[in-house]
């Protein structure tokens, strides 16, 4: 039977011989290449064909998709079968690019977002603004501009908590989506303009006369540096760099935020200025240099130690590549940090291309923050694509399971790695993704079964098994987890589509076994 090229169809070579990938089947599409006369149409290989270099085909596309499927775990939220069967196409050099350059034109149109429910219109509450910014995860087209958000907010660790200011804290997020993928440097100064971090830190009790050390501490130990890098002495001309750098009206806004006194109309969004009268504007000595320093300075010379390569470096391993560092592979990126002058889209282009990020090693071996978790799951589930107000319950299991976005613990964000899992969290954890994908009718689950029935009206135990995990988003399983589900899919027998009577429960047993996915030990990991 032949098969022609479209848009599906990716080309690869193995030992010489040119081959298709149909993106959505199990099959490879085998074509010779003549010159001058393009692709000729052969015959369909399947991965179970005893040739070795069908089996060697078949074995490199299972590799490339099980890659790709984990660049956009550790780059996004997971991905939809469609999603992978798309960046396959494209290949994986071409969708670290992608990913890499979000159009900033998004297609998440704010006014519809923030229309419905109109309680997420002024973006007042803790609740609404989390609901929006959840959306975002679930629904974006531009999934590393979300997760790079999300890591920036772990580390500047500013909280709903102190501030009583929702939309201050939107705000700030707004900042880490537009420059989280670009300089260092420009981020920090964006940052320490930023009212929130501001009140947050109390740099608007940072006076020249009075100088708060809150905030010069936490850009040294916390935000650039590390402890160690600096001295006490570095921490104060910090302080006296940033003095007058405060919120506009500062007391008044602080007392009305205090006070809830702006309802019912809506908050009031803070204001950065820049008071030259309360600045120290004496000379200061700074990491062994000497000047006049204003914090645009301080911010120069903090970028150029090779301590803060190495601190911004170790905290990207840590969060896009594994819980355990691996000093060579942070060395690697701290170098690239330090070539590109602090260029945070450099620095991941050289993490997403390089041996330890591709290694199986490091593939399901690091917990999934919950905010991952449930926007991952409602991405696969295809849940949550409209906005209402239910989605504030994702975010409530988010704040279960230990992550409350917008309201982290402390300046010192959250705590990552198993600490996400304790018997408490893990509960809720498989709780909250089971309910996802437990229903047929989502549009995701549906697309699943879609593709479990296509060109298949009957599927083994283990056929069954494989391609649902495959649609899952690629998720490799253990030896022995393998065996458990597939003995569970066996106790009923073959997965029938080829009668109207069986049907429906072949559909519900399709949305049963994703339910038994979502609660293993390697979803839980990315």
């Amino acid at each position: 039977m032949p098969f022609y090229l479209d848009a599906q169809a990716t080309p690869f070579a193995v030992s010489g011989v040119p081959f298709l990938y149909w993106a959505g089947t199990r099959n490879l599409m085998l074509y010779y290449q003549p010159a001058k006369h393009g692709w000729i149409p052969g015959y369909a290989v399947s991965f179970s064909a005893n040739t070795n270099k069908h089996r060697e085909g078949a074995k490199i596309m299972d590799e490339q998709r099980a890659l790709t499927a984990h660049l956009l775990r550790r780059a996004g939220f997971g991905a939809t079968p469609q999603e992978l069967d798309d960046y396959l196409e494209l290949g994986y050099e071409a969708t670290v690019e992608k990913l890499l350059h979000p159009d900033q034109a998004s297609l998440l149109d704010d006014d519809v977002v923030r229309r419905y429910p109109i309680d997420q219109n002024s973006l007042m509450l803790i609740e609404s603004s989390q609901a929006y910014w959840l959306y975002r995860m679930i629904n974006t087209p531009f999934p590393l501009q979300e997760k790079i958000t999300l890591f920036w907010h772990g580390l500047f660790a500013t909280a709903y908590g102190k501030l009583n200011h929702a939309k201050g804290m939107v705000n700030q997020t707004n900042i880490f989506r537009r420059g989280g993928l670009g300089s260092f440097r420009t981020l920090l100064l964006e940052l320490a303009r930023d009212p929130a971090m501001i009140f947050w830190l109390d740099n608007k009790d940072n006076h020249k006369e009075a100088p708060n050390e809150n905030f010069g501490r936490e850009l040294l130990e916390l935000f650039s540096m590390g402890i160690g890098n600096y001295t006490e002495d570095d921490v104060k001309s910090c302080a006296r760099a940033f003095t007058g750098w405060t919120i506009a009206n500062a007391e008044y806004m602080s007392i009305r935020a205090s006070r809830d006194s702006i309802w019912p109309h809506g908050r009031l969004d803070w204001q950065f200025v820049y008071d030259p009268e309360d600045h120290d504007d004496t000379s200061k000595t700074f990491l062994g240099q000497t000047g006049r320093f204003n914090g645009e300075d301080v911010i120069d010379i903090i970028c150029a130690q090779p301590a803060c390569a190495w601190f911004v470096a170790s905290k990207l391993y840590n969060f896009f590549v594994s819980d355990t560092p691996d000093e060579a592979a942070i060395q690697i990126l701290a170098d690239e940090f330090q070539r590109s002058h602090g260029n945070i889209e450099s620095v991941l282009r050289t993490m997403f291309l390089s041996g330890f990020f591709r290694s199986e090693q490091v593939r399901f071996a690091r917990v999934k923050s919950p905010a991952e978790m449930v926007a991952g799951t409602a991405r696969l589930a295809g849940s949550h694509r409209s906005t209402d107000w239910s989605i504030v319950g994702l975010a409530m299991d988010a704040n279960f399971m230990g992550q409350e976005i917008l309201n982290p613990p402390s300046v010192e964000g959250w705590h990552t790695g198993t600490e996400w899992i304790d018997t408490g969290s893990l509960v809720e954890r498989i709780n909250s993704a089971a309910q996802e994908v437990g229903n047929a009718g989502q549009p995701g689950v549906k697309e699943i079964i879609r593709r479990m029935r296509d060109g298949q009206d009957v599927l083994s135990p283990q056929d069954f098994v494989d391609r649902c995990l495959d649609l899952a988003g690629g998720v490799k399983v253990m030896e022995a987890t393998n065996r458990h589900l597939t003995g569970y899919a066996a106790s009923q027998g073959d997965l029938r589509f080829d009668r109207d009577d069986l049907v429906a429960c072949s559909e519900q047993r399709v949305a049963d076994m994703l339910q038994l996915i979502v609660a293993t030990r390697e979803y839980q990991l990315a």
